[in-house]
């Protein structure tokens, strides 16, 4: 059974095993990176709000030998953690004073994302675009959010500055930055529940004096997600810079967080960027994939440059 045929298939279990008017209905989403993901959106009467359960996981699994009905099952199980039973006013999204407290932003690459980018307001971030989204709710099963596009904000009556300054504001309350080692990294993940549910955040260094010192760090924010927005947090990157004590590379191992290590000579930048790309091609998501190449902070100007080019434009180490 190919993919399109799974889909089909939980569709019509899925309908069949539903009461009270709820339906399953197939949807299709271009996300980041002009990927486009397939699933389920499941539509309860009354109310506006339907989430849209992506079944590539499920399909893994079912190729693993998982039967169609216990996919359905899992799929159940996971829509009644996520499930609304009241609407959303939707006479709030009217209103930016309603939501102001709510807009954060994230990261995309620029060229894989050119025609996404055309219909929100975006701001360049070296060959990154930030982009804004209201962040409606956040619990440990995920986010709820509404990417803010060029109609809302003229709807809205603001500039994109305006988003900006309160993105910068809501993301130090919402979605604080965290830096941690590599080694915490990997303890976390594997504290984790079978539910994904991971336990209390411990170490962050941003806040801590005394910790081990390690060859690879994690920045990312609390929530995990699209975490690797904080190398554009102001004085988040200052900050690692006096901890570290040293210059740094930065790795964007995802949309979800980036890995951080202290410049040395036995690397180089070109040997960087070719592992972030054979990372990229063999690990990650093509829409989590942020960018393919390593960048560079120098403490001395205090700025972040794309590795290659900034060592190039200042001479050998």
């Amino acid at each position: 059974m190919n993919y399109t045929e799974f889909v089909c298939a939980v569709e019509e279990k899925l309908n069949q095993r539903m009461t009270g008017g709820v339906r399953a209905e197939l949807h299709k989403a271009v996300k980041n990176n002009g990927t486009e993901r397939t699933g389920v959106m499941i539509e309860s009467p009354g109310v506006n709000i339907s989430p849209t359960i992506y079944l590539e996981e499920y399909y893994e699994r079912y190729l693993a030998d998982t039967s169609i009905d216990n996919v359905v099952d899992e799929v159940l199980k996971f829509y009644d953690t996520v499930r609304r039973e009241t609407s959303w006013d939707c006479k709030d999204i009217l209103c930016y004073e309603k939501l102001k407290e709510k807009v954060v932003f994230k990261l995309v690459n620029t060229a894989k994302n050119r025609r996404f980018l055309d219909t929100v307001p975006h701001m360049a971030f070296l060959d990154l675009s930030v982009i804004f989204y209201v962040l409606l709710e956040a619990t440990k099963e995920g986010t709820a959010a509404m990417v803010v596009t060029c109609d809302h904000m003229r709807r809205w009556g603001i500039r994109k500055e305006t988003l900006w300054t309160d993105a910068v504001r809501n993301v130090k309350r919402l979605l604080p930055a965290e830096f941690f080692t590599m080694s915490y990294a990997l303890r976390e993940m594997l504290k984790k529940s079978p539910d994904g549910a991971a336990g209390e955040h411990q170490e962050n260094l941003l806040v801590r004096d005394d910790f081990k010192r390690d060859g690879l760090y994690v920045l990312s924010n609390r929530l995990r997600s699209n975490g690797a927005a904080c190398i554009a947090y102001p004085h988040i990157l200052e900050m690692i810079g006096n901890i570290l004590q040293s210059d740094y590379y930065v790795l964007p191992s995802s949309v979800h967080e980036v890995v951080i290590t202290p410049c040395h000579r036995e690397v180089t930048a070109p040997e960087l960027d070719e592992m972030v790309r054979d990372i990229n091609e063999t690990q990650v998501a093509e829409e989590e994939v942020l960018s393919d190449h390593a960048y560079l902070f120098l403490r001395r100007t205090g700025k972040l440059c794309i590795g290659s080019e900034c060592l190039a434009g200042r001479g050998a180490r």
